[in-house]
């Protein structure tokens, strides 16, 4: 749940409204958010804000506009004018298997302060850490735009082939030095492991920018208190997120007064050229009996347009228009959802219960739960991760060709293309992302995987562990499919048969078997799968179908 802060006179400022600190506690729900704290000394308000899926809400220019929305100062879309302009940014192919996307604009009209510097260095970390996955989806550098000449160039070179002065340091380094001394160099090296060239961004003097994703120059990437006209970026592994990214921070400079003139993304293939920030609002088409048939409630179009309006969308006969700065809605209940925070949930009229029962828990909650407690008792730590994942992940990485797979119809981006049918991948990718972290690694997980069969989709409650370290083998991770065996009373029921798996080493890897239903596997991960995953460390692990194993005890009972 991202925390942010900011002055509360500021907001009051940006929203056009003198706000008391009860009312501003009061609507901040309406932003998905919740007020922490205020400093009456300092004027700083802190809200937290609930909903990660709404990056938008991660900066104050965010939540006013939303409260400008909710009190019906200014409500429909919110204004935005992109300025043509003659900037280009060059990307060259040699990016194209390192970190291939980029997006760009320039900024201008407005003094920056000490505030606003604070401001802005906080969305971008927000969307940076939370939303970028720790730069590696996204990263983002704002410039001093009067040091930069257009046209600016993107591309990868030799780690020693070309020095620069880091931000803050005052001597001269190459990437790989940056990677080895820098702070940010040691923290954010894992991203770029294993890449033969990296990223950099120069000006048409050959100046440096950066070194995505990892730091700025200091001549260039170090905004000053006066500066009024900046340079944005953000470069990526997914170009839907960050020309997401880029619409959220150029609707937040427009908010604060700034001038916005877009970039052309020049990349090798001419069609892929695109123009940022690429402002385009999708539509999706409303059903207005849906909406009672969701919140209960009778609502004319009328209202609904005044409702929707209020939460920052257009609207006109049927059809929803979107914000740019937004990619959380994927189906006309998100935009319900928010007719019903406009309308107030305490305005929606109760209904008398209906029928009575009793709550109880699952039989397999206390499977699971015992599982989880004997994981931990092995000094596993867990991990919860999402249950949307890609193919990548899943099969490719893992060696093995796609098996009962679902899709997403329309995903927002490659990364959550899927739904994961397995967790012994996720937790291989978890090792792959934490190999700077002291060994040894024993990570596991319990949650849901879906899986496609032929008499429909299924879905499935499973435990998995991975152990990393110099002498992780069959039998470390059979001893800990035995200790969950015995403690779960089925040590008499279960076995393990030979089997051949792609992800794991042939003659090292078993089939678990509880009575005659086959539960999961065991074994020693197959040298391919690390090296896909550049792991450099021998891997051993197990996963268990709990429901399955639940449901056939029960049965045979």
């Amino acid at each position: 749940m991202p925390t942010i802060t900011f002055s509360f006179t500021d907001l009051q400022k940006l929203v056009g409204k003198k706000l008391d600190l009860d009312e501003t506690k009061e609507i901040m729900w309406k932003c998905k958010g919740e007020v922490e704290g205020y400093d009456k000394d300092t004027d700083e308000l802190k809200v937290d804000v609930a909903d990660t899926n709404l990056p938008c809400m991660w900066s104050i220019e965010g939540v006013a506009r939303t409260l400008k929305g909710a009190l019906g100062i200014e409500t429909g879309l919110p204004k935005i004018e992109i300025k043509k302009s003659k900037y280009e940014l060059t990307v060259d192919k040699s990016v194209k298997d390192v970190r291939p996307y980029i997006s760009a604009f320039v900024a201008k009209g407005h003094k920056v302060d000490d505030y606003l510097i604070k401001q802005i260095i906080q969305l971008q970390e927000k969307l940076c850490e939370t939303y970028g996955k720790r730069r590696q989806k996204i990263a983002i550098g704002i410039y001093r735009y009067s040091k930069i000449k257009f046209p600016v160039h993107y591309k990868a070179t030799e780690p020693e082939s070309i020095k620069f002065t880091p931000l803050d340091f005052k001597k001269e380094m190459t990437q790989q030095e940056t990677l080895e001394e820098h702070p940010k160099g040691k923290e954010y090296a894992w991203i770029l492991e294993g890449k033969k060239k990296y990223p950099l961004l120069l000006d048409d003097n050959g100046g440096v920018l950066s070194f995505p994703p990892i730091i700025n120059s200091n001549d260039t990437g170090k905004v000053e208190i006066g500066d009024s006209e900046l340079m944005f970026e953000c470069t990526g592994e997914d170009q839907e997120s960050l020309l997401l990214a880029t619409n959220i921070f150029a609707q937040a400079f427009f908010d604060r007064g700034f001038e916005i003139y877009s970039v052309k993304i020049k990349y090798p293939e001419k069609k892929d050229e695109i123009e940022t920030p690429l402002i385009e609002e999708e539509e999706i088409k409303l059903d207005l009996k849906k909406i009672k048939d969701i919140i209960g409630i009778d609502i004319k179009e009328e209202k609904v347009k005044e409702l929707l309006g209020m939460a920052r969308y257009g609207y006109s006969k049927g059809i929803v228009k979107i914000p740019c700065y937004r990619k959380d809605v994927m189906h006309q209940v998100d935009v319900i959802e928010d007719i019903a925070i406009m309308h107030g949930y305490d305005n929606i009229e109760t209904q008398p219960i209906t029928c009575f029962t009793i709550g109880e828990q699952l039989p397999i909650i206390k499977t699971i739960d015992r599982c989880r407690e004997i994981m931990v008792g092995l000094e596993y730590q867990e991990i919860f991760s999402p249950i949307l994942t890609n193919k990548k992940t899943l099969f490719e990485n893992m060696n093995t060709p796609e098996f009962n797979i679902v899709e997403i119809e329309k995903p927002m981006s490659d990364t959550y293309s899927v739904l994961r049918n397995w967790l012994i991948p996720i937790l291989l990718e978890a090792l792959s992302k934490n190999k700077h972290v002291e060994y040894p690694h024993k990570i596991f997980e319990q949650g849901l995987v879906v899986v496609n069969k032929k008499d429909g989709i299924k879905d499935y409650e499973r435990i998995a562990a991975v152990s990393a370290n110099h002498t992780a083998d069959f039998t470390e991770a059979k001893q800990s499919v035995d200790l969950i065996m015995r403690m779960l009373g089925k040590e008499k029921e279960y076995h393990i048969e030979e089997v051949e798996h792609d992800s794991f080493i042939p003659g090292r890897v078993g089939r678990i078997v509880v009575g005659n239903t086959k539960v999961g596997y065991v074994g020693e991960i197959a040298p391919q799968v690390l090296t896909n995953l550049g792991i450099e460390m021998p891997v051993s692990g197990f996963e268990i179908n709990l429901t399955e194993m639940t449901e056939k005890t029960r049965a045979n009972q």
